[in-house]
């Protein structure tokens, strides 16, 4: 019985890897790059503090996508582990993962700050909402984790296994393991971001439910609505998402519980279900903005089809105006 539990949890985990893992990279990594895309071709954004935190993100996520969720399907979806292939990728792969995760939760909770400090009825809580100062946090907070990364550059070997003379791509440092598991995992990637997005997202709500009653500007009072429901959609999906790899995480800290071949194997499968949860924080923006803005759509149509299409047409007229056909 147990080893049909096991064998089964095993089944699902290669299932769930490939079936879910793979559109959710293809569409991930499209719908990053539209995002950043239309982030930097409408002047509206180009000028907007909480837009370029979320086009930082959408950047980062692409980054993460590649270099995290590809490697993972290949490893846990075909067998195929390419950390092991290369000391310098199995290197690299771990410091670049974490780094860009860190970067993408931080922008978001920027963003959740911004849109409530932009909501607010105090002019000097907005004012701190601009352009110049969304970029020195965006570069302080790139250089920040990029220091904090070098923890990870340091940590991570090949390391050869004694009994199958088999590498693997792991962690060489014991204290910097505890650390791993407890802060960086639960903290850093868990209980921080959630909090500050979900405290954060919920003064704005209310902030953006008292606009009507203002004397704002009708421009600005429709972007900042439009900014609102896209960044708390994303915090309503990111708690969602992110709160069950918290929480199996800290299940594994029980050593006790994990000792039973058959409660490893369950949690395991749940904890790889969580993973690729995780993954899709970085691949959904761009679906959640074009689903809960209608103004975002209108948006997208306007870049690709009446900016860059019309680039391409006229560029193809001008190209058969030098150059006629015979």
């Amino acid at each position: 019985m147990s080893s049909s539990i096991i064998s089964l949890a095993n089944v699902v985990s290669h299932q769930i890897t490939i079936y879910l893992g793979i559109p959710i990279f293809f569409l991930g990594v499209i719908g990053g790059i539209l995002n950043v895309i239309v982030f930097l071709s409408l002047k509206t954004f180009r000028q907007n503090s909480c837009a370029l935190y979320l086009n930082v993100m959408s950047l980062v996520s692409v980054g993460y996508l590649i270099t995290g969720l590809l490697t993972f399907i290949m490893m846990y979806g075909f067998g195929d582990d390419w950390t092991t292939r290369s000391k310098s990728y199995c290197i690299f792969r771990e410091g670049f993962v974490h780094i860009c995760m860190l970067i993408a939760f931080t922008c978001l909770c920027l963003a959740t700050i911004d849109q409530y400090l932009a909501t607010c009825s105090s002019v000097r809580w907005q004012q701190l909402c601009n352009i110049k100062a969304a970029r020195y946090l965006c570069c302080f907070f790139t250089i920040l984790w990029f220091l904090y990364g070098i923890v990870f550059f340091k940590s991570y070997d090949l390391v050869s296994n004694p009994s199958t003379g088999e590498f693997d791509c792991t962690v060489i440092n014991s204290l910097f393991q505890d650390y791993f598991q407890t802060v960086h995992v639960l903290i850093l990637l868990g209980v921080l971001p959630i909090s500050i997005t979900v405290i954060f997202g919920s003064l704005a709500y209310r902030n953006v439910q008292q606009l009507a009653y203002r004397t704002v500007p009708l421009v600005r009072r429709e972007l900042d609505k439009q900014l609102t429901v896209m960044v708390l959609t994303q915090v309503v999906y990111n708690f969602f998402a992110i709160s069950p790899y918290t929480i199996i995480n800290a299940i594994i800290l029980d050593s006790s519980m994990m000792a039973d071949p058959v409660k490893n194997a369950v949690i395991s499968c749940a904890r790889l279900v969580s993973i690729i949860f995780l993954y899709s924080c970085f691949a959904c923006p761009f679906y959640i903005y074009i689903c809960g803005s209608e103004r975002f759509r209108q948006q997208l149509i306007y870049v690709l089809f009446k900016i860059y299409f019309k680039r391409w047409r006229r560029r193809n007229v001008v190209i058969d105006v030098v150059m006629p056909l015979n």
